[in-house]
């Protein structure tokens, strides 16, 4: 572990998986500064995405796949992702296909799935012929978690997903009525993600709220107004994500936000939701942006890191912070153990400071 002494910024220059990377020395004096007291760092590496790092162990591909109860289609079509995201996952259309696909994976010691769909033209998922379903896989295999993207939710919904025996509720919150309209493509108020937030926490459910950092256009501008919708409802832990270029159409293309940019914001939301933990979601660019993203992470303190960039555990040590391993979706919050549907845990390796 460095002394206390020990100038970050140098630190992060002298590690080769960070080479390149153009970071900022007053952002990163800053992250010092405020750093005495930095919580444990866990990596989530859930198998629904390929990943290979020679700083992390894998995981296991099957240890938390991904769902999609509407296969690869998606009504709004929003232009920052086309759908394109649900094209690897899991396909699970009909209540009889997703009681197969989960008993499968729950019989092969799959801890849980992140399950989803794409929304209607109102930003809603169907999950509603899918409840008995959802309870019968809870029933069957207890242990095994289930972490929903819900999409927009009347009371009912949030009530149905609670008792349907939904682990986590996961819903993008979205604080910029242009971003919706240009973005999403969709005719409903800002006030519909409050009020979705409202009906999932009253439930008791986990709920995990996601904010998409650069959602327009690659440009920040609801990310804030998102914070402070989240903040009242204490939830268990939220998700920042960075939006992903790539799967834009050259017709209406999206910038890569800057590193200190994203950067900063980590710095807000730590100041916006104190004590709740900040985990950075496996959605960011690739390239050296996702490398000074994820430095940015590591040293403002996020409690949780999916899919790390490589350097990203170096640096953690370095800078002498109490380094995690979990194999599940990072919306189980930091640290959380994890165990499989027959109730034999995850290795969780514990990294020693180095």
């Amino acid at each position: 572990m460095a002394s206390a002494a020990a100038s970050w910024l140098a630190l992060a220059q002298g590690i080769d998986g960070l080479d390149g990377a153009d970071l900022d020395a007053g952002l990163v004096g800053r992250f010092q500064s405020a750093g005495a007291a930095l919580p444990p760092l866990t990596f989530h590496l859930p198998g629904f995405k390929r990943y290979a790092s020679p700083e992390l162990p894998s995981c296991g591909g099957a240890a938390w796949p991904a769902v999609s109860i509407t296969g690869p289609d998606c009504a709004l079509n929003c232009d920052h992702c086309r759908a394109e995201i649900l094209k690897p996952m899991l396909p699970a259309t009909t209540p009889d296909a997703l009681w197969r696909t989960a008993s499968r994976l729950a019989e092969s010691g799959a801890g849980g799935m992140l399950l989803t769909g794409g929304s209607d033209r109102r930003n809603e998922v169907g999950y509603g012929p899918f409840f008995a379903t959802l309870r019968r896989i809870k029933d069957a295999f207890p242990l095994f978690r289930i972490a929903a993207h819900t999409g927009l939710v009347d009371q009912a919904a949030a009530q149905g997903l609670a008792e349907s025996g939904v682990d986590i509720a996961m819903l993008d919150v979205i604080g910029a009525q242009d971003t919706l309209a240009r973005v999403y493509h969709l005719k409903r108020p800002v006030a519909d993600f409050e009020a979705s937030l409202a009906h999932l926490a009253a439930t008791g459910m986990r709920v995990v709220p996601h904010v998409v950092i650069g959602l327009h256009y690659g440009r920040l501008l609801g990310e804030w107004r998102a914070l402070e919708m989240i903040a009242p409802y204490a939830p268990a832990a939220v998700v920042l994500v960075v939006v992903m270029p790539f799967y834009a159409s050259p017709a209406r293309p999206f910038a890569v936000p800057s590193g200190r940019e994203v950067g900063h914001y980590f710095l807000d939301a730590r100041r916006a939701l104190p004590g709740i933990p900040l985990q950075l979601g496996c959605a960011r660019p690739a390239g050296r942006a996702k490398v000074e993203i994820d430095a940015y992470g590591v040293m403002a303190g996020l409690d949780g890191i999916a899919h790390p960039a490589e350097g990203a555990v170096e640096l953690a040590r370095k800078i002498g912070r109490e380094l995690r391993l979990s194999p599940g979706c990072c919306s189980l919050g930091a640290g959380e153990p994890l165990e499989t549907a027959s109730g034999r845990p995850f290795p969780v390796k514990v990294v020693a400071h180095g």
